[in-house]
């Protein structure tokens, strides 16, 4: 008998798979025509959140209709608080002309926080799979109501919880569910929908379940670790690990918005590494084609001691954009810069449009001297835009506020890092606690491995903003004021989130109730082009003469900028030196900036040793031909002269004198004054050194009259000593010489005795 019923069975399924698989059979799921899908969305202003949005939208060609655009908002603050019946409210009246069309797909979902990662194709697809005629997007965390746990369906495997801000179905069904709202705008739109879901009856009648596994919907609260971005030919999706699904909604719902920021800069198409950037040339301002360059307000912030200050102030008139279109406003918070403020002020008063400095006297903080500065621009309506730098940023681009107007962002900075570091001016991603965590992009961004225009939750030290920003999203005063943050993380925070306030125009009781929803304004950092780098300030030492001369270890490059001879790197790349006696080699070493500081920080310091024998400075305390010097370790500069030796002398040591390996290591570093009244001259001597280097600090002619030096072996004299250059020559056995009298004024030499 049981073999007859297994026969019988056989026989059966054979002949129904035949149908199924015969070539006049209807397939087993009918597609969906992506002409019957329509995406319904609630947006009442057009965010940036919205636009990306839309754009991801656009990409698919998705047919979207936008719900409550201009409309008040009055569906409470749902980023932080329950709220967003509102949404309910429009979907109910919009769903009363679609309830009768059967065949029509409604994907109902958020939009400032939202993006596609997949087509109508797709989602149509998974949706007919799910075999429900409506699909909740499901989430691992239940809100608002906890008390409504026990009463969920239980799961074996998925997200257990309905969120509210993704829903697809047919039309008729989900006019059946939004046409029971009779709440308030500000009511909760996700516990309305989770009421209904949790009825067994209505949940069966309709048809409804919710996307546990993710196959449409991510929502990113409590997810985050099992999202990765998946890479692929053409554009990039977002997938789920947990259940290796491809979700095409992807909802950076709660405290993921900066998240869903990050997977934004490259879902869907926004940048991969086949093409690199593909949106940063979208929307660009073509700056040609105005009839005039937009006024600009540059808010400069000295907020304490940095180094190089003169040459940033240089860096901004060098900049490339019409002087006339520049309001400049100073905030100097130190007495010591005000000498350089000073000095140009009066180099630029009359090349910019305007010129306004408040100084240490006025007692600002850091917080109402950036608000001042945004407020100059705010309540300026001929203020097209507010570009803020701080001190520590040195701008080597002098493109830099071209490029960043034509980027056409609301807020954008250029990507400045710290020489030689990770260090920067932006963080890619925020901790819980609202501070510093790091990307999984940042590295590739700080060092260019990836180039584009990145949506970021944290910028700093320099950035640009729309004047129009500053007096509509930006409009309420003391953003650089809030909690305990520092002054730049109070403005970013508040431009994120935006913290919804009560309506100033409603005078009702009511309006207590009626917040306005986060308008989170984007902030951007471009690494488009190397615009420049961030120097240190934490260790700067104002109690010398010069101070940037001891700056060789915090900020090399800008040391090396100011003080290493512009000619220098010519003598490895056009042998740039000369040979004026045998094995004495000439070369540029030094600018004209550092001798004139090596030689005022000497005379600061003042306590030349007269060229007596008798010396405490040296071992043994007697020099047998002595000198009228100061030594580099009396103002305590003997590690940054060595650093320079072995920086930039050794180089040229294995290049003249090739085979020697130099230690680069000098117990004698001197600058020694000449002049006819103390002492004119050098008798013959040998030095204590395998080599000896010899810089002029001045000029002959100008600064004095006579000088040089005479190797007797090979009876050669070098008289013409140029200010900046540098003899190098054996020291102990071969080059016996001697210093020429000065016969007028004064000169002035560095020298060391290298490898004693």
């Amino acid at each position: 008998m049981e073999y007859l019923r297994f026969c019988v069975f056989f026989s059966f399924g054979i002949k129904f798979a035949a149908s199924v698989f015969s070539a006049d059979a209807p397939p087993a799921f009918e597609s969906i025509p992506k002409e019957k899908l329509l995406i319904l969305t609630v947006a009442t202003e057009e965010t940036d959140g919205f636009l990306r949005f839309m754009r991801s939208a656009n990409y698919f060609n998705y047919t979207v209709k936008v719900l409550g655009m201009g409309e008040k908002w009055k569906g409470g603050d749902v980023g932080h608080s329950i709220g967003g019946g509102q949404k309910v409210r429009l979907l109910k009246k919009a769903m009363e002309a679609l309830a009768d069309q059967e065949d029509l797909v409604i994907l109902s979902v958020d939009s400032y926080d939202l993006i596609f990662a997949g087509g109508p194709e797709e989602i149509l697809k998974k949706f007919k799979q799910a075999n429900h005629k409506v699909l909740f997007a499901a989430e691992g965390l239940i809100w608002p109501d906890k008390r409504l746990t026990d009463k969920y369906p239980s799961v074996r495997s998925g997200k257990r919880f309905l969120n509210s801000g993704g829903i697809i179905g047919y039309a008729p069904y989900i006019n059946r569910i939004v046409s029971e709202w009779n709440l308030h705008d500000n009511d909760d739109d996700q516990l309305f929908y989770t009421k209904i879901y949790l009825d067994p009856l209505k949940r069966e009648t309709l048809n409804m379940t919710l996307d546990h596994k993710c196959q449409i919907f991510q929502n990113l609260n409590g997810a985050v670790d099992e999202v990765l971005l998946k890479f692929g030919t053409g554009r990039v999706r977002v997938r789920n690990t947990m259940y290796d699904s491809l979700p095409i909604v992807v909802h950076g719902n709660g405290k993921t918005k900066m998240y869903l920021n990050y997977l934004g800069n490259y879902v869907p198409n926004a940048w991969n590494y086949e093409n690199g950037c593909s949106g940063c040339d979208d929307d660009l301002l073509d700056l040609t084609q105005l009839e005039e360059y937009p006024n600009v307000l540059v808010g400069v912030f000295i907020e304490q001691p940095t180094p190089f200050l003169p040459e940033f102030l240089h860096r901004l008139l060098t900049l490339d954009y019409p002087k006339d279109k520049l309001q400049v406003f100073v905030h100097n918070n130190e007495v010591y810069h005000e000498k350089h403020i000073q000095t140009f002020w009066e180099e630029s008063k009359n090349v910019f449009g305007s010129f306004k400095v408040v100084g240490p006297e006025e007692n600002l903080s850091q917080g109402e001297a950036r608000n001042m500065g945004m407020d100059l621009c705010r309540k300026d309506a001929t203020c097209d835009y507010y570009f803020s730098i701080d001190s520590d940023v040195m701008l080597t681009n002098r493109q830099t506020l071209k490029l960043l107007i034509e980027q056409n962002r609301k807020i954008i900075g250029p990507l400045v890092t710290r020489h030689g570091k990770l260090w920067s001016n932006f963080w890619g991603a925020l901790s819980l606690d609202g501070y510093y965590a790091r990307s999984e992009d940042y590295v590739d961004i700080v060092q260019r491995k990836r180039v584009g225009v990145w949506n970021i939750p944290y910028m700093a030290h320099v950035y640009l903003i729309k004047g129009a920003v500053l007096r509509k999203e930006l409009k309420e005063r003391n953003y650089f004021v809030l909690e305990k943050l520092d002054p730049d993380m109070a403005l970013c925070r508040n431009a994120r989130e935006m913290t919804s306030h009560r309506e100033k125009d409603s005078p009702s009781p009511e309006s207590f109730h009626m917040l306005r929803p986060s308008k989170g304004v984007f902030m951007f950092i471009t690494n488009r082009h190397d615009f420049g780098r961030l120097i240190s300030t934490a260790s700067y030492n104002t109690s010398h003469y010069n101070n940037d001369l001891w700056q060789i270890f915090e900020n090399p490059v800008d040391w090396k900028e100011k003080y290493i001879h512009q000619n220098y790197t010519q003598i490895f790349t056009h042998n740039y030196l000369e040979q004026p006696c045998p094995d004495v080699y000439w070369f540029p070493v030094l600018s004209e900036k550092a001798c004139d500081e090596i030689v005022e920080e000497m005379e600061h310091y003042g306590s030349w040793s007269g060229g007596k024998h008798e010396d405490k400075r040296i071992s043994g305390g007697y020099e047998t031909v002595p000198t009228d010097d100061i030594h580099m370790k009396q103002i305590g500069f003997d590690k940054e002269w060595l650093h320079f030796i072995r920086e930039f002398i050794s180089p040229v040591t294995l290049k003249v004198f090739s085979g020697y390996y130099t230690k680069g290591y000098a117990l004698m570093n001197f600058v020694v004054k000449y002049t006819p009244e103390r002492q004119a001259y050098l008798r013959p001597h040998h030095d204590s050194s395998t080599f000896t280097i010899n810089i002029a600090l001045n000029n002959k002619g100008s600064d004095f009259q006579g000088g040089g030096c005479r190797f007797h072996r090979y009876n050669c004299s070098i008289e013409s000593p140029r200010k900046g250059w540098s003899f190098m020559h054996p020291g102990r056995l071969t080059h016996l010489h001697e210093g020429l009298p000065t016969t007028n004024g004064t000169r002035y030499i560095a020298v060391s005795f290298i490898d004693p």
